[in-house]
């Protein structure tokens, strides 16, 4: 089983910004393949079972807001009793061209914040993540303003590009492993 979990804030005053793309890659993922998300309190998110590429899986969007999502991460892979190898997290990027994507095994949070208290959490940094490009924020604004603030329009469509390619970039490593979704993903032009 995999646990497939997109970072964001929950609540609709941040639907559709920045840092939820995430949780709109988890939202595609399961109108794709027909799965229903519902609140679980035991694991303080909103989760959702199903199959893709043949492999069970559960989508994971943590309600625990962005900063404490190593929390709920935490409380599923103990319930199951699967090591942080089993999971993989999709999040925003402020140090990529927004819709650009990458993929990668390990390594550590860059700055993001929802990720250091994953890393925290689990206690180790070989977490399979899909970082997902928001752009970077103008000389005047704050990063948290800039990550809190909605997509312009002009950039929806290479939004939505980026959180199509993250979700089948999610299926690649479901069906052919890390390494071939990182080679196939962030190669430049894809």
């Amino acid at each position: 089983m995999k646990i497939i979990i997109g970072l964001g804030n929950p609540g609709s005053e941040y639907k559709g910004t920045r840092h939820n793309v995430g949780f709109e890659t988890m939202d595609k993922l399961a109108f794709d393949f027909n799965i229903t998300m519902k609140k679980n309190r035991r694991f303080r998110s909103e989760t959702g079972d199903g199959r893709i590429g043949g492999k069970q899986i559960i989508l994971v969007k943590p309600l625990t807001y962005m900063n404490l999502s190593g929390e709920a991460t935490r409380l599923i892979l103990n319930f199951y009793k699967l090591p942080p190898s089993e999971i993989i997290v999709v999040y925003d990027d402020v140090s990529l061209p927004v819709g650009d994507i990458r993929v990668r095994e390990r390594g550590g949070a860059n700055g993001q914040k929802g990720v250091l208290n994953l890393i925290a959490q689990l206690g180790t940094e070989e977490i399979t993540r899909i970082r997902i490009g928001i752009g970077s924020n103008p000389p005047s604004w704050t990063l948290a303003d800039y990550v809190l603030s909605r997509f312009l329009r002009e950039e929806w469509d290479d939004m939505i590009t980026g959180i199509t390619k993250a979700g089948d970039a999610v299926q690649m490593i479901l069906k052919e492993g890390t390494p071939a979704a990182m080679n196939f993903f962030n190669r430049k032009n894809i």
